[in-house]
């Protein structure tokens, strides 16, 4: 099994604030951000609003040899204080996704289904019966 666990900053509205503080007190490198007026229009479910397409969607930082995720909430997600870090767990199979995503969802609360989206043949969002939530994501090949 190859699994790769990341951790994930979500933000609400804050995040290239956050990404520019990161390079400077961790000395990140941005190897890929996407604003949510970047996503392919076919890869989104609903159409965006004006003043959240400036918004971070996705950033990936790196320090060292770890990665930082960091991305601003989305327009129906809401965030608390303390919610703000999820941890990313990536695999190379979908049958493998599938199993772990089972496997915290049982007895937790599905914030998104598994499912194909324009990233990735299996992605999905869940916070376990802990409160702790993964976004499980299937590395495309």
């Amino acid at each position: 099994m190859n699994v790769k666990f990341t951790p994930f900053i979500m933000l609400d509205g804050h995040a290239n604030e956050a990404i520019r503080f990161y390079e400077q007190a961790l000395g990140a490198q941005v190897v890929f951000k996407q604003t949510f007026g970047e996503i392919p229009e076919d890869g989104n479910p609903s159409p965006i609003a004006e003043e959240w397409k400036p918004r971070i969607a996705h950033s990936v930082l790196v320090v060292g040899s770890s990665e930082l995720f960091v991305g601003d909430t989305e327009p129906n997600q809401q965030l608390e204080r303390g919610d703000q870090v999820n941890i990313c767990v990536t695999v190379k199979e979908v049958p493998e996704a599938e199993r772990i995503y089972d496997s915290l969802r049982s007895e937790g609360k599905v914030l998104m289904p598994l499912q194909p989206v324009y990233f990735s043949p299996a992605f999905g969002m869940v916070t376990d019966r802990f409160g702790v939530t993964f976004q499980i994501f299937t590395e495309t090949i």
